[in-house]
């Protein structure tokens, strides 16, 4: 028989083993598995069909709670339940005029990808019993020479920006110890003493990951940016580390701000090493895509000179959510940070799994999806995603520019519209708009604060996105426009 044939057929273990087949039982969706899995995927399609004509975004109101139920409905009943109290209240997400955040959709090898990830349900950060580690880090080198990075810098596969940037300030905490003799992996953080983190416009996620780390959010120190920007000034940069007196440091460089895409001068950044001893680590969550756009890779010069950096794949690789990657030239602080040790998993090595290199010591083949879309699009496929979605928020930049009742806060340097009201800009205004596209359906835009005036981002970083979606966003905005 084919094996393909036979992959088909739910086993037969013999009725000694097999769960029982009662309606609704585990037994019975069990010798049902194929149909079952056929009315899953045309459910799927419905939903991706229909992303084009969703509400964008619901306003939440939560169903009274069920009970757990007792026997349970099966498959087949679960997601009747679930499509009537559930589904209609998501979120088009990954849908062409979801604008918030910075929120990716998915390609269709992407979510090919993440159905096999289920599928196979495989462990990665052990290399013991399959070659799923070994497809993580063809992945990560992938990615690597997609960012321009150096052949020293390794990457390994984490949830998101957040724990991507923390992985990358673990790596700076124990680089800091080594500095000063000691291991803080060992030792504790208790023996490094006072730590310095400077950072012109740090994500939120930093000062969430240096109390985590046990740093402090005090130890991060603000450093002035450029007059009408969100880059850091060099030259104070230059400056603080003067006031250290030759104390190591850490450096965390933007490489695209959450509201403006602003990018630190990253060449100019890592070049103050050859004066101050730090550890240079970049948040490029979304903005080392610029890479792939002849016309923005300027942005990111230098990104090869990181000690670490964080990337965010769920956002411009338009794979699904719980994907990130971080890179460090420095894997053996790495290992030493994060190693498990335990008699059932293998040594650390020169070349560790990775369940030494990351917080998690078991985990969902994550870099699966990435892989897919990667191998069937390519380079140039994901490049065009980028360069679309640039000129696409050029393109809501000049209507917005030309709408009254708005104004420009920042240009529009690569994917994302920062703007408020012309007039009167509050908070509560600020809301009002937003409250009133969610509730259209049409579009979702999240509310933010650049230089210290409420304002409106729209970030574009969907495949599907096209220039009659910016129209449908553009007349919105006109619709919802406070009166003066």
């Amino acid at each position: 028989m084919d094996p393909r044939h036979e992959a088909n057929t739910p086993p037969n273990h013999g009725p000694a083993h097999d769960p029982p087949e009662t309606p609704g039982s585990l037994g019975a969706d069990h010798a049902r598995v194929p149909e079952l899995l056929e009315a899953t995927r045309a459910y799927a399609v419905r939903l991706l069909g229909g992303l084009g004509d969703r509400p964008v975004a619901r306003t939440p109101t939560r169903p009274a709670p069920a009970s757990l139920p007792g026997a349970g409905a099966g498959l087949e009943g679960a997601m009747a339940e679930f499509a009537r109290r559930w589904e209609p209240g998501f979120a088009a997400g990954a849908g062409p005029r979801y604008l918030g955040f910075v929120t990716g959709g998915v390609t269709p090898a992407a979510l090919a990808g993440d159905w096999l990830t289920g599928t196979l349900d495989q462990n990665p950060n052990s290399g013991l019993d399959s070659l799923a580690p070994d497809l993580e880090r063809e992945t990560a080198a992938w990615l690597r020479d997609l960012f321009g990075l150096s052949p020293e810098h390794r990457g390994a596969f984490v949830s998101g920006a957040t724990m991507s940037n923390f992985a990358g300030l673990a790596i700076a905490r124990e680089w800091l110890g080594e500095r000063r003799g000691i291991s803080v992996a060992e030792e504790g953080v208790t023996a490094l003493g006072p730590v310095t983190v400077l950072s012109g416009s740090p994500h939120s996620s930093v000062a969430k990951s240096l109390s985590m780390l046990g740093l402090g959010r005090s130890a991060l120190r603000r450093v002035g940016v450029l007059p009408g920007r969100e880059a850091v000034d060099v030259a104070g940069l230059a400056e603080e580390l003067d006031r250290l007196d030759g104390a190591p440091a850490i450096v965390v460089a933007n490489s695209g701000t959450v509201n403006t895409v602003d990018f630190d001068d990253l060449r100019t950044i890592a070049a103050l090493r050859e004066r101050h001893p730090f550890w240079l680590h970049v948040d490029a969550a979304f903005g080392a895509f610029a890479a792939l756009s002849p016309e923005h890779a300027h942005l990111v010069a230098g990104l090869g000179e990181a000690d670490s950096v964080c990337v965010d794949l769920h956002k411009w690789l338009n794979v699904p959510y719980d994907s990130a990657i971080q890179f460090t030239r420095r894997r053996d602080l790495q290992a030493r940070v994060f190693q498990n040790s335990a008699a059932y998993l293998g040594p650390v090595g020169d070349d560790p799994d990775f369940v030494h290199l990351t917080p998690e010591n078991s985990r969902r083949l994550r870099a699966l999806p990435a892989w897919f879309t990667l191998a069937a699009y390519g380079r140039e496929g994901h490049a065009e995603i980028v360069r679309r979605d640039a000129a696409l928020a050029a393109g809501l930049g000049e209507r917005i520019a030309a709408m009254p009742a708005y104004r420009l806060l920042a240009p529009v340097r690569l994917n994302v519209v920062c703007f408020t009201l012309a007039s009167s800009p509050t908070q509560e205004r600020i809301g009002e708009v937003v409250d009133a596209i969610t509730a259209s359906g049409e579009a979702f835009l999240t509310p933010t604060v650049y230089d210290g005036v409420p304002a409106l981002r729209a970030a574009f970083s969907n495949w599907r996105t096209t220039e009659a979606d910016v129209e449908r966003v553009a007349k919105i905005l006109r619709e919802v426009a406070p009166r003066p």
